[in-house]
């Protein structure tokens, strides 16, 4: 199964302002609709409490601290899922991950969430394609492959 994370962030690599942001900002909305419909998604339980409307068509699975990141994999019969936020959630699936789906905005925060909170090690990287989103206001989205033998604390 393809595990991958989905994420738009700022050009200095934050998720959102603070663990309560509705996200107003990210310009591939549409996009994200149409990767991720008919697929489960999985969230932290601070990023359920951001959504703007509900995510239909789509298999929601809210992570828990307590919860086993391996064990909720395991029950999923599916080619592939979403692992949409936040940072935490993000970290914990971090050794689980075959895909990072990364849409960069035109946009800094002075402070805010991070990509991922806890990652030892480095998630190696290999580009698989660029998805044009607003060539005008360049914004895109890359997709890479991960490529394993990361270190994970969690």
């Amino acid at each position: 199964m393809d595990i991958i994370l989905i994420a738009a962030v700022t050009a200095n690599g934050m998720i959102a302002k603070s663990h309560d942001e509705i996200i107003t900002w990210s310009l591939d909305l549409h996009l994200f609709r149409k990767q991720t419909t008919g697929f489960p998604v999985i969230m932290g339980s601070n990023t359920k409490k951001t959504l703007a409307t509900d995510l239909d068509e789509r298999q929601l699975i809210v992570f828990h601290r307590q919860d086993d990141p391996k064990e909720i994999l395991s029950k999923l019969d599916s080619k592939k899922c979403f692992i949409i936020g936040g940072g935490k959630t993000y970290s914990v699936f971090a050794p689980y991950l075959t895909h990072l789906y990364l849409t960069p905005h035109p946009l800094i925060f002075g402070k805010g969430i991070p990509l991922f909170f806890e990652l030892d090690g480095n998630l190696e990287l290999n580009f698989q394609t660029l998805v044009e989103i607003d060539p005008a206001k360049g914004v895109y989205q890359y997709q890479y492959k991960v490529r394993r033998d990361i270190h994970h604390t969690r």
